[in-house]
């Protein structure tokens, strides 16, 4: 069953923050904040260093993509996958909408997780993602975005740290719903280029062949163990390794 939160008064509305006792989160309404419509997110402070302890801020991990049948299995979607992906693998119920998203609540280990599906279209998933971040109060530096990248061959990943938005209208839109900030980690899904002479948006619209198919499904397992290292234990040598190998998956020696 699929659970509504009413959108808050443009003005103001309570929003949830995590709180701890010892390692134990717990949600509790806080206070209540003025919110205008682009919205302003914490800034971004240096990453955990290489076996520091597991920090208990939630992170946001929104996958980008278009909703409905029209688009289910195409090479755009493949953000909205990745979610799903990491939904069943960690037992997360994407069963709630707000702020025109459809989203989960779970955790990973004992670090709070936010799983979304913008359900806005493609183009104004910020509109989600913005509204998200601020009314559960999650810094830039854990809001995590996954979606198609043409720039890397089909099947193949890569974890950063932040990023411009490549001509990709969805990441942009982000970008300008956090208030231009553009720090915050990708975690990108190759799709490849179009063939010959064929258009982008078509490219992006279909659905993959069947090895297409094979590599992206490989490739979304591999991205559940990286999201699963990343929440845990930051940006450290294990992403660095694992970008590497995604580098040279395809390639015999």
């Amino acid at each position: 069953m699929v659970g509504v939160i009413s959108s808050p008064p443009p003005s103001s509305f309570f929003y949830t923050n995590f709180s701890y006792h010892n390692t134990n989160p717990k949600l509790s309404f806080v206070r209540r904040i003025s919110v205008k419509r682009r919205h302003r997110v914490l800034a971004s402070v240096p990453d955990p260093a290489e076996g520091a302890k597991v920090e208990y801020t939630p992170w946001l991990v929104a996958g980008l993509g278009n909703p409905g049948n029209k688009y289910y299995g195409t090479r755009h979607n493949v953000g909205f996958e990745m979610v799903d992906s990491i939904a069943r693998e960690v037992g997360i119920t994407l069963n709630t909408i707000q702020s025109k998203a459809l989203l989960g609540i779970g955790s990973i280990g004992s670090v709070p997780i936010l799983l979304v599906k913008p359900q806005t279209f493609m183009n104004f998933s910020g509109e989600s993602i913005g509204q998200l971040a601020a009314y559960y109060q999650v810094p830039l530096r854990h809001i995590l975005l996954s979606y198609d990248e043409m720039s890397l061959p089909n099947g193949i990943l890569r974890l950063s740290q932040k990023g411009g938005h490549g001509h990709h209208n969805g990441v942009k839109n982000v970008i300008e719903h956090l208030d231009g900030c553009r720090d915050f980690p990708r975690l990108c899904i190759g799709v490849g280029n179009p063939p010959g002479q064929m258009d982008m948006r078509a490219f992006l619209l279909q659905k993959f062949s069947w090895k297409e198919r094979e590599q992206v499904d490989e490739a979304l397992e591999q991205g559940v163990d990286a999201v699963r290292t990343l929440v845990l234990r930051g940006f450290n040598a294990s992403i660095n390794r694992f970008n590497l190998a995604q580098k040279y998956k395809f390639h015999k020696v």
